[in-house]
């Protein structure tokens, strides 16, 4: 059976935007304040950071109009490098970059809607019912979750948009944007600022699921590359504009001093009554990740399953809604686990490295279609701008950030590096299984 062809060019965009906007950046401007102390420094590594990510969705969007069959970067390292880079890669979206991802944001949404609510569940079970929730919407099809996402999106970036304003308006303050460095040029500052980039390339990560559900898509070569440079270009605007509200408020001494940023904002324009609205916005703006997450991780395992690398049955599709249920269940049931087992936070420590691991193995792959004229004689072929100089430094900006992981925090590193190489035993096991199906 294939996949049903629901989604077009908003349902790209929505799963885009909400792919890279979760709670990171009612939380990482302070992140970011603490490793440099200027607006310009500050300011500039966000930018730096939606450069990148924009850079990305250039190359995303070559791919997928090159590659625009279901499971995305799983596809595209498929086919530019060996299954079993590509089973890895989806092994530790399962373990690890995905399920520790939603685990994690699953207990936020808990926390946030306990202090709106007042509900006296455990942040556990909050968690898992969300997970739950959104696994039996997602099991009715791509549309039904593609709607639900949609209209998460759309509340969270109201929620933002209406931070900026009450912050700008009512918030006082002002920015100072002298001095533009907090110490001289050295090695001191360049290590500041790749420390500083770390976790604003985790709140700018994301872009890339949108490429999992290509093959749901009734235009995907058209539709997922517009979707990605609208997407990623207006989370930037988004993400700049909540940092600038944040310097301007509390100045980079403030910002650095919090770990509630975006409260601290709306507590000062507002009060009480503004740290209300922004808990309840971060509750919806989780729980839109949460939802874009179920949507569209769920297509990687039904395609390594669709590959013979996987449990037969995670790779069938509903007859009646044609989704992949099984592999929906499967993320839905591990991110429960490991929400109640309260892992979430050291998994997350080792998601950055691994990640842009495989973010530069996709950008590299680009090299090699565009080698082999890979897609060329279907036409419509979208072209990153700039290649191959900004696929070059996009990927070079890749391995620099997992070279700065390794220095700053080596242990979990090599934790990440370890998870990702028990991929390898645990692909030739299938692989060898599957040989042996086909012989009998």
């Amino acid at each position: 059976m294939t996949n049903r062809r629901e989604l077009g060019l908003f349902d790209a965009t929505m799963i885009v935007m909400g792919g890279i906007v979760g709670s990171g950046i009612f939380m990482n401007p302070s992140v970011v304040a603490r490793q440099v102390h200027t607006p310009f420094l500050i300011l500039g590594v966000w930018l730096a950071g939606g450069a990148l990510a924009m850079l990305g969705a250039f190359i995303w969007a070559e791919l997928a109009t090159r590659l625009p069959g279901a499971g995305g970067q799983y596809l595209y390292l498929r086919e530019a490098y060996h299954p079993s880079v590509a089973f890895v890669y989806g092994w530790v979206l399962l373990l690890v970059t995905q399920t520790g991802g939603m685990a994690a944001v699953a207990v936020t949404f808990a926390r946030y809607y306990r202090e709106i609510s007042g509900v006296e569940w455990s942040d556990s079970a909050i968690a898992a019912a969300v997970l739950l929730g959104l696994t039996a919407i997602n099991c009715l099809g791509a549309r039904a979750g593609s709607n639900v996402q949609s209209a998460l999106m759309l509340m969270k970036t109201g929620a933002i948009a209406a931070m900026v304003i009450a912050g700008a308006v009512l918030g006082g303050g002002t920015i100072h944007p002298l001095p533009l460095l907090d110490r001289p040029v050295s090695l001191g500052l360049l290590g500041a600022l790749g420390a500083a980039m770390i976790p604003v390339a985790f709140a700018y990560g994301g872009w890339q699921t949108s490429t999992f559900v290509a093959g749901e898509m009734r235009n995907p070569g058209r539709d997922l590359s517009r979707g990605l440079i609208a997407g990623v270009t207006g989370v930037v605007v988004l993400y700049l504009a909540v940092n600038v509200v944040c310097l301007k408020v509390l100045g980079p001494d403030g910002l650095a001093a919090t770990r509630t940023p975006a409260s601290a904002v709306m507590r000062a324009a507002m009060g009480e009554r503004g740290a209300w609205w922004i808990a309840l916005g971060i509750a919806i703006s989780t729980l839109g990740f949460l939802s874009q997450g179920m949507l569209t991780a769920p297509r990687v395992y039904n395609a390594m399953a669709c590959d013979g690398l996987f449990f037969e049955r995670v790779g069938r599709l509903s007859p009646r809604t044609g989704a992949p249920v099984t592999a929906i269940v499967l993320q839905g049931i591990a991110s429960t686990v490991i929400a109640f087992s309260g892992r979430y936070e050291q998994i997350l420590n080792y998601e950055v490295s691994v990640d842009f691991i495989a973010f530069a193995l996709a950008g590299g792959a680009l090299f090699l279609f565009r080698r082999q004229g890979r897609g060329d004689s279907e036409g419509g072929i979208y072209r990153a701008p700039g290649h191959p100089y900004t696929t070059a430094l996009f990927v070079a900006a890749c391995v620099g950030i997992v070279a700065s992981t390794v220095i700053t925090d080596p242990l979990n590193s090599a934790r990440g590096w370890g998870i990702m190489l028990t991929g390898v035993p645990v692909y030739l096991y299938w692989r060898r299984k599957a040989h042996s199906s086909s012989k009998a």
